[in-house]
């Protein structure tokens, strides 16, 4: 990384054999790093150790704030990834047991750098949700102030038998404001949404609507 202006080592201080003269007139902007040296110019010849600068100039390290904005540019837009979600589900009609079959998540998260890795960060958010909207509940005990199912014995979570099909679509999207790259981040955007679009599926089936997650059976046939 070029050394930021503001360094407590004085370059024009240094003189030695491989290069001191032109480390004494360059700028900044012209130094860089390259592995365990710094490195001035254009070609590799004029360098030094960082460990052996660091001695001469008395020092044990090197400290360097950086502050991060956006510029104005990107003030003036919205960056955030975005997705629609969609959910296949079916309701037993004499037991009320809901199955999600499939569910589709459509994603706009700029340039995918992993897709595999991004892929895979949506589908866990998805099963996170299906979660959400079926299984996951915490119990209290009002009057005591515990809670009553808080270890994995008691607390329902889904198992691989109750997660089917699901597909990520990546939508090719190009974003050169965001930043250079133009990749956007994929952390909880697997998750947005999909309770939601759980509970519109059951809705079509069913005609009823749930509101209060979990949907439960005795939600269902309330």
């Amino acid at each position: 990384m070029p050394l930021a202006s503001g360094s407590p080592i004085a370059l024009s201080n240094w003189r030695g054999n491989n290069g001191g003269a032109r480390f004494a007139g360059a700028a900044h902007e012209d130094i860089r790093r390259m592995g365990k040296r710094l490195v001035c110019g254009a070609g590799a010849q004029d360098a030094i150790d960082i460990d052996t600068l660091l001695e001469r100039a008395g020092l044990d390290q090197l400290e360097e704030q950086a502050t991060v904005k956006p510029h104005e540019k990107q003030q003036a837009y919205s960056m955030g990834t975005h997705s629609a979600i969609f959910v296949e589900a079916r309701v037993d009609k004499a037991l009320g047991t809901v199955r999600v079959t499939r569910v589709v998540s459509a994603v706009a998260a700029g340039h995918i750098v992993n897709p595999r890795t991004a892929a895979s960060q949506v589908a866990g958010g998805v099963v996170w949700g299906i979660s959400m909207a079926l299984h996951e509940e915490g119990q209290f005990d009002h009057d005591l102030g515990r809670q009553m199912n808080h270890n994995l014995a008691e607390y329902h979570m889904p198992v691989n038998a109750d997660i089917h099909d699901i597909d990520v679509v990546f939508v090719e999207e190009h974003d050169d404001i965001v930043n250079p790259l133009g990749a956007k981040g994929v952390g909880e955007i697997g998750v947005v949404g999909v309770a939601a679009a759980v509970s519109n599926a059951i809705w079509h089936a069913t005609g009823k609507r749930v509101r209060d997650l979990p949907i439960t059976l005795d939600k269902l046939f309330a």
